[in-house]
């Protein structure tokens, strides 16, 4: 598990998919299902967030931004 961040409160809606960007902030688009096509993103929370190398970030089921350490595997 990895540990919170930004306390967001994002609600999440059905049909949408949400990710933290390259400048931190927290987004939102339309799933694309089939050949239809997704829309543009909307930023929905600025968090701002440093993002540091080596680190996964994601909104968590309560709607917060969270990071957990990248395990390598490999040789």
């Amino acid at each position: 598990m990895g540990k919170m961040v930004c306390k967001c409160g994002i609600k999440r809606k059905a049909g949408f998919l949400y990710f933290v960007g390259k400048d931190g902030c927290a987004y939102e688009t339309k799933m694309a299902r089939g050949k239809s096509k997704g829309g543009g993103r909307k930023r929905v929370h600025d968090c701002k967030i440093k993002k540091q190398k080596g680190y996964l970030y994601y909104i968590d089921g309560k709607g917060n931004v969270c990071e957990a350490k990248m395990v390598r595997g490999g040789k």
